[in-house]
């Protein structure tokens, strides 16, 4: 059997050497990278994992570039496992592989915390965009959108990350919060691929950024022909005015503060006007001065209403903004279908931060816990490239499949490859059995579900944390929590 791990074999071959002088000058020869790279080798060309001739990633290393992003990859596709956790992997398969065990090189949680931050964000950013290149690369014809446009989604969220002073200072907490009790709290802009539903940009940003600030910064990576769906956060005169120089679209939910008076304007259909923005006097928030200087005095954009109906609850009556503006190639209710998948994105930022758990990230530094975003980032688009796989070879939906599901599947059935590296036909019908298997569970069809959020069980009867930790001194009876005063702790 070839050196290998249950997951993936990068830790075979780079780690389980003879000894650990000859184990490091055989580094360079490695090419394989196991079980991962048959299924995502694809996406992430080896160079960029590969040592560079000069600076951090030249040396000779037990945990080179290449181990060191698997491991990272890996430790994100299983959440809540920690550093240790991926440390005594190494060990494991080292003490199995190797039979003279007299010279192994000794790991730790703080060597691999090193050696992630040897990783290179650019070097992350590369491998994320060449992920979603390939995610695009492979669409169909009948998956893109309306007169075989490519269409984006965009949206916001915030992650939450540990309360150091150095994230504090980068992400600060919310306002609301008193020092010492809250977390910092980053805000990320993500733009995806309505059609393979990858990442394809990202932006991070402060809590206290708009959205339409981080979505001005995204919008060099807009091309020429793309239609942009985002919700009334994102809705204003310098974003669609931008789009339309730009060459692309957007359609959008009319923002709140402007007016959904469809009986004005030119009619193309019922509910459906044509009107002409007008530039705002002053620059608005979400606008920067030198890109505010440049939008046009004037913008034609559509108002499009929508009624939104379902059974059991009442209806509502929504108004859409579009610069697509003419009626026979975009139909109004093409269009209203269209914005209807907008709610694709919300399942996207669910997956990655629920199923991945990136909801609370874990990295002590700005620098890594930009780097523990692109990671995360990365595993999702690698996860959703497996996800297409099974989609074209067994003709099936793509978005009936479940994340969670494929994310389960590949991982579980990575020991059964990994027992079957000695034959490769085995090895085949085995990635064969898993493309199935994530066809062919799909999520049910639930139309019109609505849940409320809300948790049955009761959480444990401990009181919240109100004031720093170093001052607060509390008994240990949960039924009877009381302040010790100075004198009573001195005592």
């Amino acid at each position: 059997m070839s050196p290998s791990t249950p997951f993936f074999e990068a830790f075979g071959p780079l780690l389980f050497g003879r000894k650990p002088g000859s184990k490091l000058k055989e580094l360079k020869q490695i090419q394989s990278l196991g079980e991962l790279y048959e299924v995502f080798g694809d996406l992430i060309p080896e160079k960029l994992l590969g040592r560079s001739e000069r600076g951090t990633n030249s040396r000779e290393r037990a945990l080179p570039p290449r181990v060191t992003f698997w491991a990272f990859v890996w430790q994100v596709m299983q959440p809540q496992s920690s550093c240790r956790e991926v440390v005594r992997k190494i060990e494991a398969w080292w003490r199995w592989m190797q039979k003279d065990r007299s010279g192994m090189p000794a790991l730790s949680a703080s060597a691999y915390c090193q050696a992630r931050s040897r990783l290179s964000s650019e070097t992350l950013e590369l491998i994320l965009s060449h992920s979603a290149h390939n995610l695009e690369r492979h669409v169909l014809s009948q998956e893109e959108g309306p007169a075989g446009r490519r269409v984006r989604i965009v949206d916001g969220t915030g992650v939450s990350m540990p309360d150091t002073p150095s994230n504090q200072s980068c992400w600060p907490q919310p306002s609301a919060q008193k020092p010492g009790q809250g977390f910092p709290v980053a805000k990320l802009v993500g733009l995806f691929s309505l059609s393979s539903g990858a990442l394809l940009e990202q932006e991070v940003g402060r809590l206290r950024e708009h959205d339409s600030l981080l979505l001005t910064r995204l919008m060099g990576k807009i091309r020429k022909g793309d239609i942009v769906l985002a919700d009334r956060a994102f809705c204003s005169y310098a974003a669609l005015a931008t789009l339309a120089a730009r060459g692309a679209d957007g359609l959008m939910r009319l923002h709140q503060a402007r007016s959904a008076d469809l009986r004005r304007g030119k009619v193309l259909g019922p509910l459906d006007r044509l009107v002409v923005w007008s530039l705002p006097l002053q620059c608005p928030p979400g606008c920067d001065r030198e890109t505010f200087e440049t939008l046009p005095q004037t913008q034609a954009v559509r108002l499009i209403g929508l009624r939104v109906k379902v059974p059991g609850f009442r209806s509502r009556s929504i108004t859409l903004v579009t610069t697509l503006t003419d009626p026979m190639i975009y139909p109004a209710d093409d269009l209203r279908e269209l914005y209807a998948k907008r709610w694709n994105v919300e399942l996207h930022f669910h997956q990655i931060k629920i199923a991945l758990g990136m909801d609370i990230l874990r990295c002590q530094s700005p620098e890594m816990i930009e780097k523990e975003i692109l990671i995360h980032f990365i595993a999702y688009n690698l996860i959703r490239a497996f996800m297409q796989r099974a989609a074209h070879i067994h003709h099936t939906d793509l978005f009936r499949m479940s994340f969670k599901g494929a994310l389960d599947t590949s991982r579980h059935f990575a020991s059964a490859i990994h027992a079957a590296s000695s034959t490769p036909r085995k090895q085949d019908a085995l990635l064969a059995q898993i493309l199935a298997a994530i066809a062919f569970d799909p999520v049910p069809l639930r139309p019109h579900r609505s849940e409320p959020r809300v948790k049955k069980r009761r959480p444990k009867n401990y009181r919240l944390l109100t004031k720093p930790r170093l001052k607060m001194k509390l008994t240990q009876h949960r039924n009877r929590w009381k302040a010790k005063s100075p004198k009573t702790a001195l005592s």
